[in-house]
């Protein structure tokens, strides 16, 4: 009987518990995983992206030694590659035998499901054997201790015996033997099963069986062509067929099967049962290595483990960070970053030009926090990170940079929402808010929104249009102090000879820097208009 705690992703019952109760779960939404980029590119198929988050530390690190065995040891992927397929007929066949109200329909499933039970162990047996001296992660180790401990017992070797005894006679079923009773009129009145046959009738005429005079010794010859069940049948006729059959199968396998099933029935679920609660951990693990293989294949691209610091630390610091989601899209060598966050700065104002990546570092910051929180490598060279008990986003939905009075309502009942949500041990992480306004309004609301973050002491990034408002970091700062609040920085989206380098730099924004690369880039400064005008102008004396 398996009674033994057996989990890719947690290292006890105890943290899996927590984690079903929402204890050790941040808030981090599904919709925060879409607006980060994960959904795409990881498409779970069996689960939800935000059910496998946590701020368990040590739930982090056990899921970190687990997809390090996944990248070290590829036979590992591609034993749970050949599991994974017998685990969903496994759960097809369940929903079959739920729907089923014939019990000898149930005993085929019964049997069945044990075949690819011992399928599935025998494959994980044999796979992780292979390789077993190679695995040092808690929970490959304790999969393949446990599966050879199951395949190499008493009681599993009598449970193929069994298996291949029964599993034999019920697939050399080939045929039934049917009589009929008739009435005077020749119609069918009652029918019964007189044989179960190993070999299947084939269609013949009565002359020429007669002709042959082979009726002893060719049994399994009709006297007429054989015709596809249900053709040209009412259905009562079909009922009694498949009730006649039915009949049959329970009676013939009535003592076997179902003393069989009694016997093995409860060890087989329970083992079944630990078996398919791996499932949606196998996609999980396998999605994620494949993640980050092509990352890692990516030119300019590194993946981290990235060091844990405790919650209370609110550690952020990554160095030559980028976007996944963008270096999986495009085919030139991604730009990274560096960024941290410090006693100077527990939350940035970041300012530039126009697609000048500052949606992108955003989000890239976002994407990073929550890949540690899956247990996973992240997207940087290296990395120091605290889990955080929650993420919120605030990105724009698509809408033109116009002024919108009720978007504008909208985009302050969000932030409000995500106000009333935060902790000083969350990340928020705001791109382009309050674009739906003019210039003025949305700086003085934005100072606002600061302030109070500030104050609530969360880490984030504040990605905006709005060179007002970086320039009055020191009145905010001067506000929120008074308070206790975290300072805030600014971070500047670069441009080097009018160009968008796409490089993030730590310093005071000067907001004509930009207007001045772009006038000098096409020739509309006031130095190169004023000299051409003058040369037009001694031209034409």
């Amino acid at each position: 009987m398996q009674d033994k705690f057996i989990s890719l992703l947690y290292p006890t019952a105890e943290s899996y518990d927590a984690h079903q109760s929402g204890k050790c779960r941040p808030n981090i939404s599904e919709n925060v995983c879409d607006e980060l980029g994960l959904t795409e590119i990881f498409d779970l198929k069996n689960g939800r992206l935000s059910d496998f988050f946590t701020m368990d530390g040590e739930v982090i690190r056990y899921r970190q030694a687990t997809i390090e065995d996944m990248m070290s040891i590829p036979e590992i992927k591609g034993t749970l590659a050949k599991v994974h397929p017998i685990l969903d007929d496994i759960v097809e066949l369940r929903r079959l035998d739920r729907e089923n109200t014939s019990d000898a329909d149930s005993y085929l499933y019964s049997i069945t499901e044990i075949e690819l039970y011992v399928s599935c162990l025998d494959t994980l047996a044999k796979g992780f054997g292979a390789v077993r001296d190679r695995i040092k992660s808690p929970a490959f180790s304790a999969l393949a201790d446990f599966t050879s401990e199951l395949v190499g017992s008493e009681y599993y070797a009598e449970l193929n015996k069994k298996l291949e005894s029964l599993a034999a006679r019920v697939h050399e079923v080939r045929s039934i033997t049917v009589g009929v009773n008739l009435d005077r009129q020749l119609r069918p009145v009652s029918a019964g099963v007189i044989s179960i046959n190993s070999e299947q009738f084939k269609s013949g005429k009565v002359l020429d069986k007669i002709l042959r005079f082979s009726f002893k010794n060719d049994a399994y010859t009709c006297i007429a062509e054989l015709s596809p069940f249900g053709k040209g049948q009412s259905e009562n006729r079909k009922e009694a067929l498949v009730g006649a059959f039915n009949t049959a199968i329970e009676d013939v396998f009535h003592s076997s099967v179902r003393g069989w099933r009694s016997i093995v029935g409860e060890y087989v679920i329970d083992n079944t049962d630990f078996l398919l609660k791996l499932l949606p951990e196998i996609e999980f693990v396998s999605k994620a290595t494949e993640l980050i293989a092509r990352l890692s294949s990516k030119p300019g691209c590194t993946v981290t483990v990235p060091t844990l610091a405790p919650i209370g630390e609110k550690r952020f610091t990554a160095e030559e960070l980028y976007n996944p989601r963008v270096a999986l899209a495009i085919s030139d060598e991604i730009v990274t970053n560096d960024i941290s966050f410090d006693d100077r700065a527990g939350i940035y104002v970041l300012t530039g030009p126009n697609r000048g990546g500052k949606s992108v570092i955003t989000v890239a910051m976002g994407a990073a926090q929550a890949m540690c929180q899956l247990g996973l490598p992240v997207a940087a060279k290296s990395a120091v990170i605290s889990p955080a008990d929650a993420v919120f986003t605030h990105f724009p939905e698509g809408a033109d940079d116009t002024i919108d009075k009720g978007r504008l309502g909208e985009e302050c009942q969000r932030l409000k929402e995500i106000f009333d949500a935060v902790s000083e041990d969350s990340m928020i992480l705001l791109d382009e808010s309050l674009s739906s306004t003019g210039a003025y309004e949305a700086s003085y609301i934005a100072s606002e929104i600061l302030t109070g973050f500030a104050v609530l002491r969360c880490r984030g990034i504040f990605s905006t249009h709005l060179h007002e408002l970086a320039a009055g970091v020191a009145e905010i700062n001067e506000r929120s102090a008074s308070e206790g609040g975290v300072m805030i920085d600014t971070l500047v989206a670069g441009i080097e000879e009018g160009k968008r380098s796409f490089k993030i730099h730590r310093r005071t924004p000067d907001g004509k820097s930009y207007a001045r690369d772009i006038a000098n880039k096409y020739g509309l400064s006031f130095d190169t208009l004023i000299s051409k005008a003058r040369a037009e102008r001694g031209g034409g004396l």
